[in-house]
Order: C-alpha cells, then structure tokens, then sequence
C-alpha cells in the first residue's frame, strides 16, 4: 500500500490525535537487546550510544535519565516515505506557535512530540493548518461565497 505524496492532500487530511502518555528520550549505552524489554516506541543508533523513546513511567521505572517530557501527536494521514515538505509544514506551523517538535516518520505516519506543556495548543496549530489548507483546496461552487 502506497503512501500520499500530495502534500496539499496530507496537510489537509491529517488529522492530527493526541496519543495518552508521556514520552521521553532517553540515550544509553549501544546494548539494544537489553533495552527492548523496556518496549520503546522508537531506537536510534548514533555513534555515542542508542537512543530510546518511551513512555516516562517506564524509563522512571528503570532509573533512566531524560530531557524535556512531551506528549505525542500522531497524524492519522498515511503519508509516503518520499513525499517533500509534510514536515516543513508542520513544524513551520509549530514554529510559528513557539512550539519545538521533533518528528519521526515511520511507515505509515508522522509522529511529532511536542512539550507537555504545549501540547494542546500544538493540536491547535496542527488543527488550524489542516482546516485552512482543506477549506482551500474545496472550492466552492460559482456564485457561492465563503464566509
């Protein structure tokens, strides 16, 4: 099954949803098999170790240290690995909210995790472009205008 490429399609139909939970990142020594009975929801190798997210009651759980806690926001849009400027779009939005993100893309979604704190009103700004781009790529019929 083929992603969307169409980046007016994907911001208009993203739908972006608040997962429940608290995430945070966490960087530990590069033993990945000891680190998966945590169940991660995302690894990262990088030459100074491996990087985890999770769930904070897990990471607390196994006394690790963290950064910033942030919430989740997935958008619902399967979106193709090769499509150009969702994530532009989307953090730009954020951006422009004072909002930091950091996006991953897997297989079938983007994933952003935004501030705890903020992540309401990341929902907001997500909502805001979605709706925006949507109601401009449905013209209305001649002779009706928008209000």
């Amino acid at each position: 099954m083929n992603g969307e490429t169409d980046l007016q399609r994907l911001l208009a139909d993203m739908n972006p949803m608040l997962r429940e939970g608290e995430y945070v990142y966490c960087a530990v020594e590069d033993d990945a098999a000891s680190w998966l009975l945590l169940e991660p929801i995302g690894t990262f190798r990088e030459p100074e170790g491996l990087t985890l997210i999770l769930e904070r009651s897990r990471a607390d759980a196994a006394g690790l240290s963290y950064g910033p806690v942030l919430r989740l926001i997935t958008l619902s849009v399967h979106s193709a690995l090769e499509a150009v400027g969702l994530t532009a779009s989307v953090s730009g939005a954020l951006t422009r909210a004072g909002i930091s993100a950091n996006v991953v893309a897997a297989y079938y979604h983007d994933h952003v995790f935004v501030p705890a704190a903020d992540a309401e009103r990341a929902i907001e700004a997500l909502r805001a472009l979605s709706s925006e781009l949507a109601s401009h790529s449905n013209p209305l019929p001649a002779g009706r205008e928008r209000r």
